[in-house]
C-alpha cells in the first residue's frame, strides 16, 4: 500500500461513523426514481461536510446532485446511486452505492493537491429504470472527466460488469368498453390483447438468443369484471447482451404486441420510459486495479458465472457513461445468500454488519484504485489524453 493510499484509507475509517449513519438513512427511508429529495440532500450535506462545492438540482434535475473538490487536470467523478424500488425499498442496496461513493470521494479529497486530482461526487438518480445518469450525461456532466467509478453491492463479490443493454417500454392497448355479459359484441378486449402479446411473446422465446432477456408486466388490466377492459397498460423490458442483439430482438417483440392489437381489433401505443441502457464497457486498467485494491482488503472475487454472481449481468446507466468515460462499475457482496438482489431479504442483508464493511471497503477499493490510476504515468497519461466533446 502506498502512502497515498494509507491515506484514503485512513480517511474512510474516520469517516466511517459518518458514512454508515448515511447509509442506514438512505436505507431507512427509500424513495424511487425521480423522487430521492431526502437522499440527494443527505448526500449533498455529507460532501459540504467535506469541504466540497456543492451544487444542489444540478442542470435542472431535482434530485442531481454534484460536489467538487480540487483543481488538479485529472478529473474523477464517483457516481453515487440513492433510488429503490416502489414496493421493495432499498432491494438493490442502493443505500450502500451512496454512502460509498460518498467516502470514496471524500477519502480522494485528502490527496487531491499532491495527485492533481479534480474529485466529483455526482449524484444520479433514477437508475432503476429512468436513466438518471443518461440524461446527465446527455446535458454534459461528464464532458470534463477522465474517468468515472462505482461499486454496487451484489450476493458475492463480482469485479468485472458485464451488464445488458436494455430497452424500457410502456405499453398500452386501448379497445372498447361494453356489458360483458348483455352486449359483450360490442366490446374490443384491451385485456385480451394483452393475453395474446404475452403468449406470443411466451412461444418467440423458444428463437430468441439465449442472452436476449423479455420481460414485463401489466399495471392496468381493466376496472370491474362485467365491463370489457378499455384500456390496459403495461411496462416490458428488452435485453440484449450488446446494443445491437437489443434491437435486432426489439423488432420481434414488437411484432407480438402488434398481433394483440391486430387480432382483438384495439389500438396499441409503444412508448420509451427512458432512453435505452448500453451494454457496459470496463477499463482494463482500472478493473485490475480494484480488484487488487480489494483483495488486499480481504475481498473474494467470484467471477464465474454462476448463480450468485450474475447480478453482474443487470443493466444499469452507468453503460452509456461507459461506452464514453473509461469507467469500472464491480460488485460488492454482503453475504445475503440465499436472498439475491430486488427481493425483500435481499433489501434487509443492505443494513447490518456485512453491509457496513461493504460500505468502507468499496470506499476504500474505489479511492485506492483512483490513486493508482493518478500515479502510474502510463495510465494517467492515457487517461489525460481524453478531451471534452
Amino acid at each position: 500500500m502506498t502512502t497515498a493510499q494509507q491515506v484514503v484509507a485512513n480517511r474512510v475509517q474516520e469517516d466511517a461513523p459518518a458514512l454508515l449513519d448515511l447509509s442506514h438513512r438512505v436505507h431507512a427511508h427509500p424513495e424511487a426514481a425521480w423522487e430521492e429529495h431526502r437522499a440527494a440532500a443527505w448526500v449533498g450535506e455529507a460532501m459540504k461536510e467535506a469541504g466540497f462545492e456543492v451544487t444542489s438540482g444540478y442542470l435542472g434535475l431535482d434530485t442531481a446532485v454534484r460536489a467538487e473538490y480540487g483543481s488538479g487536470p485529472l478529473t474523477v467523478v464517483v457516481c453515487a446511486e440513492y433510488d429503490a424500488l416502489p414496493g421493495l425499498g432499498h432491494a438493490c442496496g442502493h443505500n450502500v452505492i451512496a454512502a460509498s461513493s460518498v467516502g470514496a470521494a471524500r477519502a480522494l479529497a485528502a490527496v487531491a493537491d499532491p495527485l492533481g486530482l479534480r474529485v466529483v461526487l455526482l449524484g444520479t438518480p433514477a437508475e432503476e429504470g429512468g436513466g438518471g445518469k443518461i440524461a446527465l450525461l446527455d446535458r454534459g456532466a461528464f464532458d470534463d472527466a477522465h474517468l468515472a467509478l462505482m461499486a454496487h453491492p451484489g450476493p458475492v463479490d463480482v469485479a468485472e460488469a458485464r451488464p445488458y443493454s436494455v430497452t424500457h417500454w410502456a405499453v398500452t392497448y386501448t379497445g372498447k368498453a361494453a356489458h360483458a355479459a348483455a352486449y359483450p359484441e360490442d366490446g374490443r378486449n384491451a385485456a385480451d390483447a394483452f393475453t395474446l402479446a404475452q403468449v406470443a411473446i411466451g412461444l418467440l422465446r423458444q428463437q430468441l438468443p439465449s442472452t436476449v432477456r423479455v420481460h414485463g408486466l401489466l399495471t392496468r388490466g381493466g376496472e370491474v369484471p362485467n365491463a370489457i377492459p378499455e384500456l390496459t397498460r403495461g411496462r416490458w423490458y428488452v435485453r440484449g447482451e450488446t446494443t445491437a442483439e437489443r434491437v435486432a430482438a426489439e423488432g420481434r417483440v414488437r411484432r407480438c404486441f402488434e398481433a394483440g392489437a391486430l387480432a382483438t381489433g384495439c389500438e396499441l401505443q409503444v412508448e420509451l420510459e427512458s432512453p435505452p441502457y448500453s451494454e457496459f464497457r470496463n477499463d482494463p486498467d482500472l478493473l485490475a486495479s480494484y480488484r487488487r485494491n480489494a483483495e488486499a482488503l480481504g475481498r473474494r472475487f467470484d467471477d464465474a458465472d454462476t448463480a450468485l454472481g450474475r447480478m453482474n449481468r443487470a443493466s444499469t446507466d452507468m453503460g452509456n457513461v461507459s461506452q464514453r468515460i473509461p469507467s469500472i462499475h464491480p460488485y460488492i457482496g454482503i453475504d445475503s445468500a440465499p436472498a439475491v438482489n430486488h427481493q425483500r431479504e435481499f433489501a434487509a442483508h443492505c443494513v447490518g454488519p456485512t453491509a457496513d464493511r461493504a460500505v468502507l471497503d468499496a470506499a476504500t477499493a474505489l479511492a485506492s484504485t483512483v490513486v493508482d490510476a493518478a500515479t502510474d504515468a502510463q495510465v494517467r497519461a492515457r487517461l489525460l489524453e481524453r478531451r471534452t466533446p
